[in-house]
């Protein structure tokens, strides 16, 4: 089903909860939030395979690859995140996007705004964090 999204469009919480409209603006949102990774990811690889580390002061050379370690750790980040917005786009394709994992509630329209690829209520997480912080001993 194919569904004209109103250039201004924004979800609200006075509609039903993941309409067409809704579902469609969420599913763009992740596919540019994708695009605008990938395309930042190849320009990354690009600026790495220049070659190597030409600078002959131990001081430049040391903050070049210390330059490269930080770009790498960032596109790994990225990575995983590539893989988590295309876990929200399975949902979506599913009908489960914007539903709790653990309660099947609605997780919200401004948290799904905030973090589109939100998989528990602002409530679970906030459990889920409580647990984690228990467990770890903080």
């Amino acid at each position: 089903m194919m569904v004209t999204l109103p250039p201004d469009y924004r979800p609200s919480e006075s509609e039903e909860f993941m309409n067409p409209l809704q579902i469609e603006y969420f599913r763009r949102k992740l596919l540019n939030w994708r695009a605008d990774l990938l395309r930042e990811a190849d320009g990354t690889l690009a600026s790495l395979s220049e070659g190597g580390i030409r600078e002959a002061d131990v001081t430049d050379r040391a903050s070049v690859e210390t330059d490269r370690a930080l770009e790498l750790r960032t596109r790994d980040r990225a990575r995983k995140l590539v893989s988590k917005i295309d876990q929200a786009l399975a949902r979506i394709e599913a009908g489960a996007y914007g539903y709790c994992e653990e309660s099947g509630e609605p997780i919200g329209i401004r948290r799904l705004e905030a973090r589109p690829i939100a998989t528990l209520s602002l409530e679970a997480q906030e459990r889920h964090e409580r647990m984690e912080r228990v467990h770890r001993g903080d």
